[in-house]
């Protein structure tokens, strides 16, 4: 057989999956947060744009001023022209040379003027300088800026050492070029040709650039500290509302599950008003509900413990018993005790099993509409049809059809109208009447079972519903019935999100009245008129 060849992609994929399901809700709450922040920090990027069009500006502003310079040398006496560079150099702050058409230093604004800037060495500046800097340079790693070439004083000033003027002299154009001084502030210089063969070169130290740029720096790289510390403290308020919840729900879960549900309050969270209350709330109904569904689990194997132990403790008397009679018409008689509380253990077993998988047969079962009308009329006839003990009569006025319609499953209706008529007829004395009414009301559909028989008292109306309970006629034969029969109807009227419950007569006389409501499967349609 081949091997079986797996997918990488897919196995990745899932790999993905299952880490992020091993992070705790608080990193990832977090994460996503930071995330968001990151976007903020690209704003480093721009800070690189922005230096860049500073920078290209101030290129592009001191070839032009040198060309006005140029421009005005050219008109200007000779004896003049040392004064105007030296006015020039003043006014902008560039030191400004000029070169003879072989290239030799023939005027330098600093031996004119006081110099207007100073290279700084890096070894001479404080401790700030030196954190300012590995900040450009990191950022400049971060945003992969161009680095531009360091500036360095030629060892002899001449036009042939400087790149710039000797591609000014070439082409016979302005050119500016942006370089770095020793302490990463910027150097601009910008190169012209005057008319009468000279050549000037104008250097600038725009440390103005670097303090523009690192101040922006700075106040991004603060809001960016703000957005990341109230985005740190928002990120820990909201896990603390959610992680922490949660944390005490799947605690209190597993106790659940642990088998310690009476030692376990799940929290509702009544303040939270959220979903996490909601879940918390759901939780708690549900321990609840299943710490009732485990006590009436416990209770009902007592119940069925104890009403197995009647009818298995006559057998065993009667058998044991059977060994030590010789007459034959007692026998006889032990055998017949024997038969009748095999076939009361039969019934015990019927009903016990039938009442202990109502609730799991019903979660599972697809309801259909269900027209009660037809239903019933079809049971009051086959019921008539065997014959109904001691003369008891059954009256059924049927509604319209389609008119009493609920949802359900018809088999387990079938056995609640069952339960209700064997009770009705039960307790109706000979030639007694059963009456049966289905009608509509309050979008439910009613279905009323009375009978003539002496009624249930206000404190047993309740009890009766309970498993192994009876209150029998006194004229019945002991064990005839399991006690199960309402019991069973209840759970399956209730399973189908209805109800049953017991009250007097209408007519005032004597007798119970049983009545079951269910929810309408379909609304009334009044163009349907009855048979």
């Amino acid at each position: 057989m081949a091997p079986a060849i797996v997918s990488p992609k897919k196995h990745d994929a899932g790999a993905r999956w299952s880490w992020s399901g091993r992070i705790s809700l608080t990193p990832r709450i977090l994460a996503v947060n930071v995330f968001a922040l990151a976007l903020l920090a690209g704003g480093f990027f721009y800070l690189d744009s922005y230096r860049t069009r500073i920078v290209d500006d101030r290129l592009e502003q001191s070839a032009r001023e040198l060309k006005l310079l140029a421009i005005g040398l050219e008109n200007a006496p000779a004896d003049r022209q040392d004064a105007l560079i030296a006015a020039y150099a003043r006014q902008t702050g560039d030191r400004v040379r000029r070169y003879d058409a072989q290239g030799r230093l023939i005027a330098d604004s600093f031996a004119m003027n006081a110099p207007r800037y100073r290279l700084r060495l890096p070894a001479e500046e404080e401790w700030q300088r030196h954190v300012a800097r590995f900040l450009d340079k990191v950022i400049d790693r971060i945003v992969s800026a161009d680095r531009p070439p360091n500036f360095e004083e030629p060892a002899v000033d001449r036009a042939q050492a400087w790149p710039e003027m000797v591609v000014a002299r070439k082409s016979g154009r302005t050119q500016a070029v942006n370089r770095y001084a020793p302490d990463r502030t910027f150097m601009i210089s910008a190169a012209v040709n005057v008319k009468d063969g000279t050549g000037l070169l104008a250097t600038e130290n725009a440390r103005d650039i670097t303090r523009t740029v690192r101040a922006e720096r700075f106040r991004l790289g603060m809001v960016l500290a703000a957005a990341v510390l109230a985005s740190v403290l928002l990120s820990l308020f909201l896990a603390r509302t959610i992680v922490q919840p949660l944390q005490r729900l799947a605690r209190a879960a597993v106790r659940v599950r642990l088998g310690r549900a009476r030692e376990v309050t799940v929290p509702r969270l009544p303040d939270r008003r959220d979903e996490i209350g909601m879940l918390a709330r759901a939780l708690s109904d549900m321990s609840h509900a299943l710490r009732q569904r485990i006590d009436a689990t416990d209770a009902f194997a007592a119940d069925v413990s104890h009403e197995l132990k009647n009818p298995i403790a006559s057998l065993r008397s009667a058998l044991d018993a059977l060994d030590r009679v010789d007459k034959p018409e007692l026998r006889a008689q032990l055998m017949a005790i024997a038969q009748d509380d095999v076939r009361r253990l039969d019934r015990l077993v019927t009903d016990i099993a039938e009442a202990s998988r109502i609730d799991a047969q019903l979660s599972r079962t697809r309801f259909e509409p269900i027209d009660l009308g037809l239903l019933i009329e079809k049971m009051v006839v086959a019921r008539e049809a065997r014959g109904v003990p001691r003369g008891v009569r059954l009256a059924f006025a049927r509604p319209r059809r389609n008119v009493a319609v609920a949802l359900g499953e018809e088999q387990r209706i079938i056995r609640v109208l069952d339960n209700l008529i064997d009770n009705a007829i039960s307790f109706s004395p000979d030639d007694g009447l059963v009456q049966i009414v289905a009608t509509v009301a309050d979008n439910e559909v009613l279905v009323s079972v009375e009978d003539e028989g002496p009624g249930v008292p206000q404190s047993e109306r309740e009890h009766v519903f309970r498993r192994f309970h009876s209150v029998r006629p006194e004229n019945e034969a002991f064990g005839k019935h399991s006690g199960l029969g309402l019991a069973i109807a209840r759970s399956i009227v209730e399973g189908h999100q209805g109800k049953i419950s017991i009250a007097d007569r209408q007519d005032a006389q004597s007798g119970a009245c049983f009545i079951v409501r269910l929810p309408m499967a379909v609304e009334r349609d009044p163009g349907i008129v009855s048979e």
